[in-house]
């Protein structure tokens, strides 16, 4: 029997900000993250903003989708923030995929997380030291290439005031929904995965500017509800 409509429970998001050593002097993920909850509680999300990546990944229990939306711990080379993983975010974090839940990895957390191998194999992409770039920040058009999938079904395109990131590594398992043009070269930007988990990959995300586009948040809100098969 269905519950009534006042008695479901909405479903529970948790988003890791980057602070501390997943923080960078670029993106302010505190503005941003702000931003995204207000998205998904405008979709019914019971939302958490957890300013301590650390303790998000560690207490994913009960929790349907993990948003993370945080830099790279190893921008310094780790000799002054250090490398590797709290073990009880990285039990935490295999864990929650294990079971399933559903994640979505904004703008500079394909840099991030970076002591977690699972992240990375979840995600099925990175931004590489050496290899991915971005054009200057500015007004772009973001193309839909694949209009059969729940995340961007119906959309042909989003126009936001972003940082583009451009050459990323991008494994030959994902499915590429949303690409941009840089001098005539075609970048991915917008790509899922459904093994090992459902996970959906937005390289937009820069700041507050980019979530003015009514556009991204629709396809934020769509990907948080695929991932976490809602």
């Amino acid at each position: 029997m269905e519950r009534p409509e006042a008695e479901r429970i909405a479903p529970r998001a948790v988003i890791a900000t980057g602070t501390g050593r997943y923080a960078d002097p670029w993106h302010p993920f505190p503005a941003t993250s702000v931003r995204i909850a207000d998205a998904l509680r405008a979709d019914d999300w019971q939302v958490t903003v957890d300013d301590d990546v650390d303790h998000a990944l560690a207490h994913l229990d009960g929790v349907d989708l993990l948003v993370v939306n945080a830099g790279d711990p190893w921008r310094e080379g780790g000799t002054e923030l250090g490398r590797g993983a709290d073990p009880a975010a990285d039990a935490g974090l295999r864990a929650a995929i294990a079971r399933g839940i559903g994640l979505v990895a904004i703008h500079a957390a394909l840099s991030s997380l970076r002591d977690h191998p699972a992240w990375r194999a979840a995600i099925g992409g990175e931004w590489q030291p050496g290899v991915s770039w971005h054009p200057p920040i500015g007004d772009a058009r973001v193309r839909v290439v694949d209009g059969d999938h729940p995340v961007s079904g119906r959309m042909l395109h989003l126009d936001v005031f972003d940082e583009r990131y451009s050459g990323l590594v991008v494994d030959a398992g994902a499915r590429v929904l949303a690409v941009h043009d840089v001098d005539g070269a075609v970048h991915p930007a917008v790509w899922v995965r459904e093994q090992p988990t459902r996970a959906v990959v937005c390289s937009l995300g820069h700041d507050e500017r980019s979530y003015d586009s009514p556009a991204h948040v629709e396809l934020l809100q769509r990907a948080a509800r695929w991932a976490a098969r809602v």
